[in-house]
């Protein structure tokens, strides 16, 4: 029961603190993170997508 409230609680604090976190990216490295977040995600569906194809 824990390995599914862990993962939930980590992606309620992420979209509950998403302003902030991006803020303090764009400071510290001067870059979006929406950019890199659609890259990965991306990525990742490509990835999934080519193993179930294959």
């Amino acid at each position: 029961m824990i390995k599914f409230i862990i993962p939930a609680v980590i992606v309620f604090l992420v979209v509950l603190f998403w302003e902030k976190i991006q803020e303090f990216f764009y400071k510290k490295f001067n870059i979006r993170l929406n950019y890199v977040v659609v890259v990965i995600f991306v990525t990742i569906l490509t990835i999934v997508i080519a193993l179930l194809y294959f």
